[in-house]
């Protein structure tokens, strides 16, 4: 296939806040790998295309190594092209990649994320308590999507709830587009001496958690576990976090699955990998630079070169989904790649989908009359900051609310104690969490108190169990 068009800066604008940019959704499939102009004026590749994508992913010829690769859009703080950091794994190839994947994969088996679903049923209770104790209308970015996974993955991880708020801080300036380097750098070490000092802590005092394994493992040093720890927390703050939220965002916006997923709750295990494939929280990336000459997708990438993937595109292939801009919670989206593919495939993906199927479940339960509190399409959204969701979604429920009455409130009944969608959780939920404070500042803040310990003996490896995706 011959280019004829001129490389162009990667699509951004979005016309809708659940749809790719209309650039992106022309070329798709008719044009699955195109050329683009990144933000250093070099000329590389996009992808488009879900099978092309798949490809690179699975493809040992295309590097995820920091220093070989480019970004497609001016990022402050990121600009530079430098090794990756010690324990930086996401950065890295085989076979140092694989060193860091199978020590990891061993905390996040199907068969101990299975058995961490009570405790994650528990924080959403919490959690939907909290809502009805802030009252309407609320925010449910703030007191919903953003605690549940990062209480649970500060608990997986072994971070005091106490810490969570400054580390989402943290984490939020290190990866706004608009951040410069002097303050990213800030970030990164506020975050690097936060994990120094809990590790210190753990070192002293070892608990039931991930850092403590690892500290007494022996088998990474102290600067690659840090970093390990660091990219766990970072994933489990942000992503799932905005996932949830467009999850819910898309829902109130097409009533008619909203109203079937209600009428037929054993559908949430296919609603979220539609949602997921529908709007996928990474819209920047993946990015790959190759190692040789490769054919692809009927060009001819050279050596040296790099290509961005668009994930929100590849998911709408037509190629691969039938009616792809429709969404469908009935679609067998089992192969969307919210996620990624091959040897980079998110680590906690199992958890992840945990997370949103309970978080999902028990808000209709909890709030089934629950809709948006301000028109649709004034839902303000995370436009310059990885990953992609919104900066606030401001929710209300039960007898029609007007949002104009200050005195204006309705809670809905409880309902504890009752089946979860999810066929295997059972699990009563007993206590209220306390009240959230007024202009409390980020969600993590938002924690209930502390929570039991996790059952003894969790983090012993489970090599009878495989990892949840092979990394």
């Amino acid at each position: 296939m011959t280019q004829t068009h001129e490389p162009r800066p990667l699509p951004t604008d979005r016309s809708s806040p659940f749809d790719p940019p209309e650039e992106l959704i022309r070329l798709g499939s008719r044009r699955p790998v195109s050329r683009i102009v990144y933000a250093d004026g070099s000329i590389g590749w996009l992808v488009t295309g879900h099978a092309e994508a798949q490809a690179v992913l699975g493809d040992g010829r295309f590097s995820a190594r920091k220093e070989l690769v480019r970004l497609p859009v001016p990022w402050l703080g990121h600009m530079e092209r430098v090794p990756a950091g010690p324990g930086e794994f996401i950065f890295m190839d085989p076979p140092e990649h694989a060193r860091f994947r199978k020590l990891l994969a061993g905390y996040f088996t199907m068969r101990r994320m299975r058995q961490f679903i009570p405790r994650v049923e528990e924080i959403a209770q919490q959690r939907l308590d909290a809502m009805e104790e802030a009252g309407q209308p609320c925010d449910l970015m703030k007191v919903f999507a953003y605690p549940i996974p990062s209480l649970a993955i500060c608990e997986l991880v072994g971070m005091p709830y106490a810490e969570a708020g400054v580390m989402h801080d943290e984490i939020t300036r290190m990866f706004s587009f608009d951040s410069p380097p002097e303050e990213t750098r800030a970030a990164a070490a506020a975050i690097h001496r936060m994990l120094y000092e809990l590790l210190l802590r753990k070192r002293a005092k070892p608990a039931d958690d991930i850092m403590s394994e690892l500290v007494i493992s022996g088998q990474l040093s102290v600067e690659e576990i840090l970093r390990v720890a660091s990219l766990l927390l970072i994933g489990g703050f942000d992503n799932t976090a905005n996932m949830i939220g467009l999850g819910v965002y898309a829902l109130l916006q097409h009533p008619e699955q909203l109203a079937l997923l209600r009428a037929q709750p054993e559908l949430v295990e296919s609603a979220v990998e539609e949602l997921m494939r529908y709007v996928p929280s990474l819209h920047i990336g993946p990015i790959r630079a190759a190692l040789e000459d490769v054919e692809l997708g009927g060009e001819s990438i050279r050596a040296g070169e790099v290509l961005t993937l668009s994930l929100s595109a590849a998911n709408r292939d037509e190629r691969r989904f039938e009616e792809p801009d429709r969404l469908d919670i009935m679609r067998t989206a089992t192969r969307q790649l919210a996620f990624g593919y091959g040897v980079h495939q998110c680590i906690g993906q199992t958890l992840a989908r945990i997370e949103m199927q309970v978080a999902h479940a028990a808000l209709l339960r909890r709030f089934p009359t629950m809709r948006l509190a301000i028109p649709g399409d004034e839902v303000p959204m995370r436009e310059n900051i990885v990953p992609y969701g919104p900066r606030l979604l401001p929710v209300v429920w039960g007898m029609r609310y007007d949002h104009q009455s200050s005195g204006a409130r309705r809670r809905s009944g409880r309902h504890a104690g009752r089946p979860c969608a999810l066929g295997t959780l059972r699990h009563r939920h007993r206590g209220r969490a306390r009240p959230v404070p007024a202009g409390a500042a980020v969600a993590p803040r938002c924690a209930p108190g502390p929570a039991r310990a996790p059952a003894h003996g969790r983090w012993r490896h489970d090599h009878r169990s495989p990892a949840p995706g092979h990394r």
